[in-house]
């Protein structure tokens, strides 16, 4: 959580075991009216819970969508989030006819930053100065992209 805590506001606090239970009733329902899509990383071999993922800031009109990502401190640099955000990728376009594909990060978050580089997405800018930290501080943010007809077919 110490390592989430500067990048994802969720972090700030750790759940409870009923508030940990309600916020995935909640993303489940997300989930079934389409409105969000929070996925569970999970080991191959032990099945055992390492991080999250999904499809965020959804727009079915524009077959656009946000690829968000965080791994366990204790599983990172093992190449997960990248192979997590390669399938999910490949499921948007495939299964959801996604248009447009987006990575969003903290100018400072060079780890984030550099699973969307890996992946061949594309830099189109910085927003600066979108909102502000846990400290209070300005927050620069980066958008990725790939967009059908030029990254993907």
């Amino acid at each position: 959580m110490e390592e989430l805590r500067p990048w994802l506001p969720f972090a700030e606090n750790i759940p409870t075991l009923e508030e940990s239970e309600a916020s995935v009733r909640k993303a489940r329902l997300q989930f079934l009216e389409r409105s969000d899509l929070m996925l569970h990383l999970r080991d191959k071999a032990s099945d055992e819970f390492v991080g999250s993922s999904g499809l965020h800031r959804m727009d079915w009109n524009a077959r656009s969508f946000e690829i968000g990502y965080w791994v366990r401190t204790s599983r990172s640099g093992e190449g997960l989030v990248t192979e997590a955000v390669r399938g999910i990728e490949q499921f948007a376009i495939v299964h959801l006819q996604a248009n447009r594909l987006e990575i969003r990060c903290d100018t400072r978050n060079v780890r984030s930053a550099s699973v969307a580089k890996r992946l061949g997405y594309t830099q189109e800018g910085i927003l600066r100065r979108i909102k502000r930290d846990r400290t209070d501080a300005w927050v620069d943010m980066i958008i990725f992209s790939k967009v059908r007809g030029i990254e993907f077919d």
